[in-house]
């Protein structure tokens, strides 16, 4: 909590969005612009809906390098590089590195934004080894 208090003192006006992710992972998404290009996003909740599902959080700095302006709808593009921490699986805790690509529109009359993303991510399984995969899904913030 301190860690977002912090952020927020730092954020511009409207630049905190609150919303729900939908996918793998699922859960609740925090997201605290840090300037117009850049934003920190965190999302807590579960790795999937299917049965083998871990605990999950994540930890993504996102940039955005291009937003393409409509009438009605700004549309950002976002990359990003982050860390995950999964729940015990195998009777181990499991860190990972992720790469996001995310496209969002963010309606301008209405402080809320839809957005989908797909991940890279790499999983630390042991010293040694580690596993990819990819996840993705959509989400929903509102915007205070």
């Amino acid at each position: 909590m301190l860690v977002l208090l912090v952020m927020s003192s730092t954020a511009r006006a409207e630049a905190i969005g609150l919303g729900l992710f939908l996918g793998e992972p699922s859960g609740l998404d925090i997201k605290v612009g840090l300037s117009a290009k850049s934003s920190i996003d965190i999302v807590i909740g579960q790795s999937s809906f299917r049965d083998n599902r871990t605990d999950y959080l994540h930890i993504t700095w996102l940039l955005t390098p291009f937003v393409a302006r409509g009438n009605s709808v700004l549309v950002p593009f976002r990359i990003g590089i982050g860390a995950v921490a999964l729940g015990v699986v195998d009777d181990n805790a499991h860190a990972a590195v992720r790469v996001p690509l995310e496209i969002g529109f963010r309606f301008r009359r209405t402080p809320l934004e839809i957005y989908g993303e797909v991940a890279i991510k790499g999983v630390f399984v042991e010293e040694d080894f580690i596993t990819f995969d990819v996840d993705g899904g959509i989400g929903v913030r509102f915007y205070f």
